[in-house]
């Protein structure tokens, strides 16, 4: 039977379905791999099954020549933790589990949104720390939702399931900025520059994480967009170049901005936490039992097809 690493528990079913095919090893640890253990990974079983944070870059392949491992089925569509340009150098097949996250990670988007702009999270603390005195026309106003502009950075799978919430959701008219034509966005929807994008009363980031879209979202970038403006991103922390996101914020350039991820997470830089026009969740995008099971049963479902010769559903690198 071939062994397999799983990097973080996963749902019971998942590890059902993978112990019933394959010698499982589970690091039951929420801490993402060391240097050391990423190697031990390449070295010491046959199949790997890791997840954001397991860095498998370049210089891992390169102290592991003749890895044991021949498939990394990451558990999550984004893969920018993994060179998989390296890794088939390496001969290492590598897979993720699109898909299965689109609905989710956009809820999530959407709860930024909203949370942000109607400044539900600092409602929250004012009653939870007894500081309320009841209702008032004036207490705690926010942004209006309805009928405003969005922009999408980013029109793929999930920044599609973004724009149809907030089109069909709230009447918001939608256009977004992708690097490349996209011929049937499949909703009223208008493709534009970046700063056009940016200059949307509210600016969400869904694109793939990696070397193209590293710090994307930059100072020239954030000044594109104006005073009044609400930033949520909900794609990976390194796109944005959280320092000048920092001091946007600070210096009132933009109303607000909601996060799931951060640049180097899970460290999130003391001024975000200290300010209260700004929405942070502990990358929340995926957390539903449903979903990590689904998740985690296509990640199975490529290694099963890659122990039985086939070609993995979900083949990164070919």
């Amino acid at each position: 039977m071939q062994t397999l690493l799983i990097t973080r528990r996963l749902p019971d079913r998942v590890l059902q379905a993978a112990r019933a095919r394959f010698d499982v090893t589970m690091r039951d640890r929420t801490d993402p791999m060391s240097a050391q253990e990423l190697r031990i990974a390449l070295r010491d079983y046959d199949l790997v099954l890791p997840t954001l944070g397991d860095r498998f870059q370049p210089d891992v392949f390169g102290d592991v020549p003749n890895p044991r491992a021949k498939i990394l089925a990451n558990f999550g569509v984004g893969y920018n933790h993994i060179d998989v340009d390296a890794a088939k150098a390496a001969g290492i097949a590598v897979t993720n589990t699109p898909g299965a996250v689109t609905d989710a990670t956009a809820d999530i988007a959407l709860s930024l949104i909203l949370m942000t702009a109607r400044r539900l999270g600092e409602g929250e603390r004012l009653l939870r720390a007894g500081q309320w005195e009841g209702w008032g026309p004036v207490q705690m106003l926010g942004t209006h939702v309805t009928g405003k502009r969005l922009g999408v950075i980013g029109f793929g799978r999930i920044g599609k399931a973004i724009a149809k919430r907030c089109h069909f959701g709230f009447d918001m008219e939608v256009v977004f900025y992708n690097r490349s034509k996209v011929e049937d966005p499949g909703m009223p929807a208008r493709q534009v520059d970046m700063a056009e994008a940016m200059a949307a009363d509210f600016v969400a980031v869904a694109v793939p994480g990696g070397a193209a879209t590293h710090h994307l979202i930059n100072a020239t970038t954030l000044a594109m967009m104006k005073p009044s403006g609400i930033f949520v991103n909900i794609s990976r922390g390194d796109v944005v170049d959280e320092a000048a996101l920092i001091d946007t914020l600070q210096a009132g350039r933009i109303a607000g901005a909601g996060l799931d991820v951060y640049e180097f997470e899970p460290k999130v830089p003391a001024p975000l936490m200290t300010m209260e026009n700004v929405t942070l969740l502990p990358h929340l995008g995926t957390a539903c039992l449903e979903v990590r099971e689904s998740m985690g049963m296509m990640a199975v479902a490529n290694l099963i097809a890659f122990a039985d010769g086939r070609t993995p559903p979900n083949l990164l690198n070919p």
